[in-house]
């Protein structure tokens, strides 16, 4: 692994040729949450914003992550000049082990950031052969001969979040990556307001802000009033021993638990692979502190009293192989949790994650377990702007265009009229799709091609290996089961043994004997007559069973299972 340091500030000039339209291409972001990453494409050059993940929704049967289309990326990697990085989370790096492996170009990330990247590259064994850049807020890079690159300092619920200001021959372009205003910040930095407003004198062309919290009112809280919330709950439960679930990547909340840890005289133990990796990294860098001798080891949990210990782990998302879940249902190694527990969820759900973290909420309970979770106390604020943060920002910056991002569709429409409200012209505000095209010579902007974009599934050790068809049948299979006929037939068409029918996850055979002998009646029916007819088309045999017992089944169950006929050939 090479990584490299950039300077302050590159003077170079760009040398420019003809005057060529910029184009602006989002591959993901867009109608979602997750798998952020926007092409920049100007001539021959290219840059990429971002390379994130997405979580699998309840569709996605057996999928582990989702990643982005790069299909137009790879057709032209020798145009693309580097990938640059606006903050460490998943859904703004996670694709990068597998992008890189098709389009190795350089990677420019802050300290934090390329430092959570080196951690996955390395679990995928791919670090040496990345070009990992080190930035800094305030620093500039140039690109090819067509883009620079200003990394302006931001406040988001990660450390070293950046946003960016792309120099290209038609204008600036803004992107302000994932923020909020935060007055009284935990790494004591606020976010560079008076660089946006900087650039928004001297002229922005086009600017993608973050639309995530459109639809909240006013201001997003600050940080610190979590670190306020988490002492009170300290202070008021002095003999209980505390866990805080919480996301393994919010530096800030973990700094904070641990503050109040060491306030309070207690033991901070850490448990879950995620988290324990990315503190890891976090300490290393210089991102959380704590005095020697507060860490201890998980095994060592049991040499103190509950009143003395605070356990930091994952599966705040009810994930079911999480830390936190396994604790929940008594199959943690290590730890054991119950009565004299208190559990704080500090987090929002994730949509789509509501169910499996109430159901995990609730099986707490039923161990007399004390659990503090959002709704019920102040112990998690998010890290993306409400709508007057938004407005401040649209202010600031006076884009002539305006491209809103990071939503789904209802965020980017809101945002579109946040634009309005904020005295942007309507024609110049695009609500985009991935793979849409947005073109503009610096004075007129349009949507006009679409390239090809989508979802890539991730599975195991399969990328792209799964499709519509195999999540069809696994939603089928998971529906309504599957039935197997087992026949062996000789070369002559006679039946030797069979037909055996196996049943999984359709009925139970033992209480369906009658259901069992007629399906075994009719199939035995089936194969004579095909096999007499035609005995070596063992195709069509296959067909007519799955036909004539498909109908049936829906008849008398009104259920469809999967039918595979076996025909054995001996």
């Amino acid at each position: 692994m090479r990584r490299f340091s950039v300077p302050e500030i590159m003077r170079e000039d760009f040398s420019l040729a003809k005057k060529q339209k910029l184009r602006i291409i989002p591959l993901g972001g867009l109608d979602e949450i997750g798998k952020n990453l926007t092409v920049i494409e100007y001539g021959d050059e290219m840059i990429v914003i971002d390379c994130g993940l997405a979580f699998p929704d309840d569709e996605l049967l057996g999928v582990d992550i989702v990643i982005p289309d790069i299909s137009y990326l790879t057709k032209n990697a020798e145009k693309v000049k580097g990938i640059v990085l606006t903050h460490g989370h998943e859904d703004h790096i996670g694709a990068l082990p597998y992008v890189l492996r098709s389009l190795n170009v350089p990677v420019y990330g802050t300290r934090l950031t390329l430092g959570l990247v080196e951690l996955k590259l390395r679990e995928h064994g791919i670090l040496s052969v990345c070009k990992l850049k080190t930035v800094k807020a305030g620093n500039t890079i140039k690109l090819g001969s067509c883009f620079k690159v200003e990394f302006i300092r931001t406040n988001h619920s990660i450390a070293d979040s950046v946003g960016l200001a792309i120099t290209t021959p038609v204008g600036t372009v803004v992107h302000t990556g994932d923020f909020k205003i935060d007055s009284t910040p935990i790494e004591s930095e606020m976010i560079d307001l008076a660089r946006f407003g900087e650039l928004g004198k001297n002229g922005v062309l086009l600017m993608m802000s973050d639309s995530t919290n459109v639809e909240r009112r006013g201001f997003t809280m600050s940080e610190s009033t979590v670190g306020e919330r988490f002492d009170e709950i300290f202070s008021n439960h002095p003999h209980h021993r505390i866990i805080v679930a919480t996301f393994s990547s919010n530096i800030h909340r973990v700094q904070q638990i641990i503050n109040s840890a060491v306030k309070h005289r207690r033991k901070i133990a850490v448990s879950g692979r995620s988290m324990l990796n990315v503190m890891d990294v976090a300490r290393e860098l210089g991102y959380i502190h704590m005095p020697a001798g507060t860490l201890i080891e998980l095994d060592d949990i049991n040499n103190y009293k509950p009143s003395q210990l605070v356990i930091i782990t994952t599966g705040s998302q009810g994930e079911p192989m999480s830390a936190l879940t396994r604790m929940a249902n008594s199959d943690h190694r290590k730890v054991e949790i119950g009565k004299g527990d208190l559990v704080i969820f500090s987090s929002s759900p994730i949509p789509g994650n509501e169910k499996a973290i109430f159901n995990l909420i609730n099986e707490l309970f039923k161990k007399e377990v004390e659990v503090i979770y959002e709704s019920l106390s102040e112990v998690h604020v998010s890290g993306h702007a409400c709508s007057e943060e938004l407005k401040i920002m649209l202010k600031l910056v006076k884009p002539k265009f305006f491209l809103p991002v990071h939503g789904e569709h209802r965020h980017l429409v809101k945002h579109a009229k946040l634009g309005e409200i904020t005295g942007l012209n309507k024609k110049n505000i695009f609500i985009a799709e991935i793979g849409d095209v947005l073109e503009t010579d610096g004075k007129t902007a349009q949507i006009c091609d679409k390239v090809p974009a989508g979802r890539v599934l991730v599975d195991g050790y399969g990328v792209g290996d799964v499709g519509s068809v195999v999540l069809r049948d696994r939603k089928h299979l998971g529906q309504d089961g599957i039935i197997i006929v087992v026949t062996a037939v000789d070369e002559m068409g006679n039946i030797i043994s069979g037909p055996d029918i196996i049943s999984r996850g359709f009925v139970y055979v033992r209480e369906s004997e009658d259901l069992m002998d007629e399906i075994k009646s009719l199939v035995q029916g089936c194969l004579q007559n095909a096999l007499r007819k035609n005995p070596g088309d063992h195709n069509g045999v296959k067909n007519l069973i799955r036909n004539r017992l498909g109908d049936y089944l829906y008849d008398t169950t009104k259920r469809k299972p999967m039918i595979l006929p076996v025909l054995i050939e001996v």
